[in-house]
């Protein structure tokens, strides 16, 4: 019954809602004010929580990558996909990692990085100093935001394009680390290149990274040379077949399977709808998605706290375990009228359904 309620008042809310495409949507402060009362006391990670699902996670991912290899037909597949939905949840903790405050969880990023980021060849350097210019004000939604395209606006097969590209993205990475990074020391403007164009996890072709300093650089620096050590050795197995061509091909495929997985995620975890305007707050939020219970899937396609994608962009500095209790006491203290309620949506197919009737629409025009 309770989650009845809700569904409807969420349904009612996403009718009358205000256009979330625009910078002209006001910021409603009765919901910025009740997001910061509510939730006061829920700012504060659990370093149990972190770390077992961290080792959790990843054990049940190597594991499975373990059966996969050593097993055949059938089997193999089921591990494959065992692994895939173990580590993307396990790999899902980078988004975490640019969030959390230094010193509230000790040897974590290190942890992380050793676990997912270097086995993966998705370090988190990659991810740290560019997502949270995602969240910055002045530059969600524009052309300076690395994580945002406006595919509602684009043309039809931007879509399918865009999940192939991060099929295809462990090639990619294998030629960043393996290659370009050695040889970008020998050549400063090769440097340059692999810096600004090939050093974030970014969606907007036309972003552009500056030049790290201080701890950043730090941490690029040993973070570079592990995934460059570790992609060089991969391949040299492999091409010397003590590595056998089977193996190699599982692991890339797992690979691919996540980068895929988080590429659906992405795919719905925003409207998509604005075309370079800077935002408002509230804007920000409605054009990002919510998909609360009851919907069960998406503990499977948007793990660690990703389900609460909204609720994030208004919370950014909210540990990921806390996103489901912060979510109840909004939905609770604001009226049924709130803009809040616009941003949570049934189920994955009705997003993608929206954002491909959106670009068909644009076609037309």
């Amino acid at each position: 019954m309770i989650h009845a309620a809700i569904l409807q008042r969420q349904a009612s809310a996403r009718e009358t809602a205000p256009l979330p495409v625009r910078g002209a949507v006001l910021d409603d402060k009765a919901m910025l004010r009740a997001a910061g009362d509510v939730t006061r006391e829920l700012n504060v990670p659990r370093p149990a929580i972190y770390w077992a699902d961290l080792l959790g996670a990843s054990f049940v991912g190597y594991a499975a990558v373990a059966g996969a290899i050593l097993s055949s037909g059938p089997l193999t597949v089921v591990c494959v996909i065992v692994a895939i939905l173990a580590l993307y949840r396990a790999g899902s903790f980078i988004h975490e990692l640019t969030h959390i405050k230094t010193g509230a969880l000790p040897g974590f990023r290190l942890a992380w990085n050793l676990l997912i980021g270097i086995p993966q060849l998705v370090p988190s350097f990659l991810y740290e100093g560019v997502h949270n210019q995602h969240h910055a004000k002045r530059y969600y939604g524009t052309a300076d935001d690395p994580e945002y395209l406006p595919l509602a606006l684009m043309k039809p097969w931007t879509l399918p394009l865009f999940l192939i590209a991060a099929a295809l993205a462990p090639v990619g990475m294998l030629i960043r680390f393996a290659l370009l990074a050695p040889l970008s020391l020998l050549f400063p403007k090769l440097r340059a290149l692999v810096v600004a164009r090939y050093s974030g996890l970014q969606i907007n072709p036309q972003f552009r990274r500056n030049a790290p300093e201080g701890e950043i650089a730090r941490q690029w620096a040993w973070q570079e040379t592990a995934a460059s050590l570790w992609a060089i050795t991969l391949l040299a197995l492999t091409a010397s077949a003590i590595m056998p061509l089977r193996t190699f091909a599982i692991l890339v495929a797992v690979n691919s399977g996540v980068m895929f997985l988080n590429q659906v995620r992405t795919l719905v975890a925003h409207l998509w709808e604005n075309d370079g305007e800077a935002m408002s707050v509230t804007a920000q939020y409605l054009d990002s998605v919510n998909v609360p219970p009851p919907a069960t899937l998406p503990v499977l396609w948007a793990p660690v706290g990703l389900r609460y994608h909204a609720l994030h962009h208004l919370l950014p500095g909210l540990p990921y375990h806390n996103l489901g209790e912060a979510h109840r006491r909004l939905c609770a203290e604001l009226g049924d009228t709130s803009p809040y309620h616009a941003s949570s949506h049934p189920r994955m197919s009705k997003l993608v359904g929206r954002l491909a009737a959106s670009s068909l629409r644009t076609r037309q025009n």
